[in-house]
C-alpha cells in the first residue's frame, strides 16, 4: 500500500517573520514545499580576476553574459579567496572552511578528508540530484572534492603528466558545458545541485576563435571572453532558463592572476589582492538585485547557499551566511580575510606566507612581515610596517587568534607550537621541517627559510624553464634551470626539472645523476624514482632500474605508469613472473592500458595459455586499434590456436597500422 502523503502544515504569519528575521527564509511563504524547492548552480571559473570583468568596470573586454548575471544578482566587490591556488579553494568553497579546517592546502600530496562535511555531501542527503562537470585535473576525483556528487565528470588521463605538469591537463570549457547540459536534458526529477568548472582563463592562454584574433594582443582576457561564451550557453539553455527562476545561481572565481603585480605572472606563490580578489555574484530568488561592499570570503558561500534553502549550517562550517547583507542588512560581522600560500614551503623550500586583512590593513606574515593599507594603496605596494608596527602587532595577533580558533587540536602541546592542521604538519615533518614558533618553520638543521620574496627570480625561471620543455626547447630550458640553480643550488624542483629536461632529449647518462640528486633532497618524491627507473631502463642497467620502480610503486601504489615500466624492466632480465604481476598490476590500476593489455597478452602466449593471450590481445585490440604490436601478438595467438584466418586478418591489420 502506498504511504499517505503528510499534509503540510501552514506557516503561521508570526512563524514566518520569525523566520526573516532570523535570516532564514529567502522565499516567499509556500515556496519552500518539497515540490518547489530551489535548485542550485555554482558556476566557478577558474583563474579569474574580478577587475577583467565589465560589471566589475573593466573596459577592455566583453562579457555580456555575466554582466547580465551580475545585473540580477548580488554583486560583491570585495570577495576574496583564502588561498590562490585550484584545489584549496574550491575545497573552501564546498565546505565552508579554512584550509587549516579541511587540510587541503595544495594541489598535490593531501586530499579531502572523507569524513568532510561538503555542500554536495549536505544536499545529496536532502534528497538533491548531485552532479560536477570539471575542467582540470587538480580537481579530479583523486582529491575528495567527489563527495556527495552522483555524477562527477573528470575522467582525466594521468598517464600524460607528473605532480609538476598536474595543472596543465585541462578539458575546454565548450566540452565542460557540453556534458553539463547532457546531463539537463536528461531533466533530473528533483532537486538539484549543479557545479560546473570552466578552466580556461587559467594558463597557458590560448583561447578558440573568433576569441583569440578579438584578443590578440589580450590573450588571458581572449580566454575570459570564451569563458563568458560559455556561461551564456549553460544560463541561456532551455534547460537551464526554464528553472533559472527557482534557482539559486552562484559563480565565483577561486582565485585571480598575477599578469607581472610583484614580479608573480601567474599565481599561487604570494598573497597579494591580484591573485586572492575574485568576483562572486550570488542570486536568490525572492531577494533583491545589488551591489555589497563588505569585506566576504569564499568560505562564505556554502553557509549562504544553506541559509537561503533553510538547511542548518553544519558546526563545521567556518565561514558566516551572507543572506542577511543580500537583503540589505547592515552592521553585520565582517568576514575573516584570512589567506595563505604553502607552495613555496611544500615544492621549494621556502618558507609559506600566510596573512589576515582587517578593515583595511593586511598584515602578511613572512620571514620579513609585510603591512598595506589595501584602501589608499590597492596594488600593496607600499609596506608600512615600520611605521605602524603597532597595527601590525595588532593584527598579527589576530591572525594568531584566528589560526587558533579553525585548526583541529594536533594532540600534545603541538597546536601552539605549529598551529596547523595535524595532517600538514606531519606532512612537514616528514619534508624534513621543523617547527620553530607558532606556524613558522624551518630546516631540521634549524636554519631559517628564505622569504618568498627573495626567490621570485627563481621561481619565475623555473616555470619558464617548464614552459621551455614542455614545448620542445630543451636547450633553453636548461639554460634558464642551470641560471637558477646559481641562485638556488639545492632546489628539488630545479633538479627534478634538469633531469626531465634531458630525459626527454634521451640523454640518459645526464638525466640520471640530476633525478639522484632531486632524490637526495626528498627521497619521498615518486616521480624522480620514476623516471630515474626508465632512465635506467634506458641505458640497460635493468636490475637498477627495477629497484628503483618498485621504490615508485611502493610510495605511489596506484601509478600504471609505474607498474608497466616495472613489468618492461623485469622482462629485459627474463624474470618472466615478476613481469606478468607488473603488468597485471598495471592493468588493475588503469584497466584501459592497451600497452599493458599487450604485454601481458605477450607473456601468456610465451607461457601457452592461449586462452587467455586472445582474451587480453582482444581487449588491447579493441583499447588501441591503431597499436601495431597489439594486431601482430593476437595474430600469434589465433595462429597458435589454429584460426588462421582470423591471424591473418590481425597480421594485415598489424602491417597496415605500421605503416600509417
Amino acid at each position: 500500500m502506498a504511504q499517505r502523503k503528510a499534509r503540510r502544515q501552514p506557516i503561521s504569519f508570526l512563524a514566518e517573520a520569525a523566520l526573516v528575521l532570523a535570516g532564514l527564509s529567502a522565499f516567499p511563504c509556500g515556496l519552500n514545499s518539497a515540490e518547489t524547492k530551489p535548485n542550485v548552480i555554482i558556476i566557478t571559473v577558474d583563474t579569474l580576476r574580478a577587475d577583467h570583468l565589465g560589471c566589475y568596470g573593466y573596459q577592455r573586454i566583453r562579457t555580456p553574459n555575466i554582466d547580465t548575471q551580475a545585473r540580477g544578482s548580488a554583486r560583491f566587490t570585495r570577495a576574496f579567496t583564502p588561498v590562490p591556488i585550484t584545489l584549496p579553494a574550491h575545497a573552501a568553497l564546498f565546505t565552508g572552511s579554512y584550509p587549516m579546517g579541511t587540510g587541503i592546502h595544495d594541489f598535490i600530496g593531501n586530499k579531502l578528508p572523507s569524513d568532510a562535511v561538503t555542500l554536495g555531501k549536505v544536499l545529496h542527503d536532502r534528497g538533491y540530484a548531485t552532479a560536477a562537470f570539471l575542467g582540470a585535473a587538480v580537481l579530479d576525483s583523486r582529491f575528495g572534492l567527489n563527495q556527495g556528487f552522483d555524477t562527477y565528470f573528470d575522467q582525466f588521463d594521468f598517464s600524460r603528466v607528473d605532480d609538476n605538469t598536474l595543472d596543465r591537463l585541462e578539458r575546454r570549457g565548450d566540452r565542460v558545458v557540453d556534458e553539463a547540459l547532457k546531463w539537463l536534458k536528461q531533466n533530473p526529477r528533483r532537486p538539484f545541485l549543479l557545479w560546473v568548472h570552466l578552466y580556461d582563463p587559467h594558463y597557458p592562454y590560448a583561447a578558440p576563435e573568433p576569441f583569440a584574433s578579438q584578443y590578440r594582443n589580450q590573450p588571458y582576457d581572449g580566454e575570459i571572453a570564451f569563458a563568458d561564451a560559455q556561461v551564456g550557453r549553460l544560463l541561456s539553455s532551455p534547460e537551464a532558463h526554464s528553472i533559472s527562476h527557482n534557482s539559486i545561481i552562484v559563480l565565483a572565481s577561486d582565485h585571480g592572476e598575477g599578469l607581472g603585480e610583484h614580479g608573480e605572472k601567474k599565481h599561487g606563490y604570494f598573497i597579494y589582492n591580484s591573485t586572492l580578489h575574485v568576483p562572486l555574484l550570488i542570486k536568490v530568488p525572492g531577494v533583491a538585485p545589488r551591489v555589497i561592499e563588505d569585506d566576504v570570503s569564499l568560505v562564505d558561500v556554502m553557509p549562504t547557499v544553506l541559509q537561503a534553502l533553510r538547511i542548518p549550517i553544519p558546526p563545521t562550517v567556518q565561514g558566516r551566511s551572507l543572506l542577511s547583507a543580500m537583503r540589505g542588512s547592515s552592521g553585520a560581522a565582517a568576514s575573516n580575510l584570512y589567506s595563505e600560500t604553502y607552495l613555496p614551503l611544500l615544492h621549494f623550500r621556502w618558507s609559506q606566507l600566510r596573512g589576515l586583512e582587517w578593515r583595511g590593513l593586511k598584515y602578511i606574515e613572512a620571514p620579513q612581515p609585510e603591512l598595506y593599507d589595501t584602501r589608499a594603496d590597492p596594488g600593496e605596494t607600499i609596506n608600512l610596517l615600520k611605521s605602524r608596527q603597532a597595527d601590525a602587532q595588532a593584527i598579527h595577533d589576530r591572525l594568531l587568534t584566528l589560526l587558533r580558533r579553525y585548526t583541529p587540536a594536533s594532540g600534545g602541546g603541538a597546536k601552539e607550537k605549529e598551529l596547523t592542521d595535524p595532517a600538514l604538519a606531519e606532512r612537514l615533518r616528514s619534508l624534513g621541517y621543523v617547527a620553530i614558533s607558532a606556524g613558522t618553520y624551518a630546516e631540521s638543521s634549524g636554519e631559517k627559510l628564505p622569504d618568498p620574496k627573495d626567490r621570485i627570480q627563481v621561481y619565475e625561471l623555473f616555470w619558464e624553464a617548464m614552459d621551455d620543455g614542455e614545448h620542445g626547447r630543451y636547450q633553453e630550458s636548461l639554460r634558464k634551470l642551470h641560471e637558477a640553480e646559481t641562485i638556488e643550488p639545492d632546489s628539488l624542483p630545479i633538479q627534478y626539472l634538469v633531469g626531465l629536461s634531458y630525459f626527454r632529449m634521451q640523454n640518459y647518462a645526464q638525466a640520471i645523476p640530476a633525478f639522484r640528486k632531486a632524490l637526495e633532497i626528498n627521497p619521498k618524491f615518486t616521480s624522480a624514482w620514476y623516471f630515474m627507473g626508465v632512465s635506467q631502463t634506458k641505458v640497460a642497467n635493468y636490475d637498477a632500474a627495477i629497484e628503483n620502480l618498485s621504490k615508485a610503486l611502493e610510495l605511489d601504489p596506484e601509478n600504471s605508469s609505474a607498474a608497466f615500466a616495472l613489468g618492461a624492466a623485469c622482462l629485459r632480465v627474463k624474470r618472466v613472473d615478476e613481469a606478468a604481476r607488473a603488468f597485471e598490476r598495471a592493468i588493475r590500476i588503469s584497466p584501459d592500458n592497451a600497452e599493458a593489455n599487450t604485454a601481458l597478452g605477450e607473456i601468456y602466449l610465451y607461457e601457452k595459455r592461449l586462452d587467455d593471450a586472445v582474451r587480453v590481445l582482444e581487449r588491447a585490440v579493441r583499447l588501441a586499434p591503431g597499436l601495431p604490436e597489439a594486431h601482430y601478438r593476437l595474430g600469434q595467438a589465433y595462429q597458435a590456436k589454429g584460426l588462421e584466418e582470423q591471424a591473418e586478418q590481425e597480421f594485415r591489420r598489424a602491417k597496415s597500422t605500421d605503416t600509417k
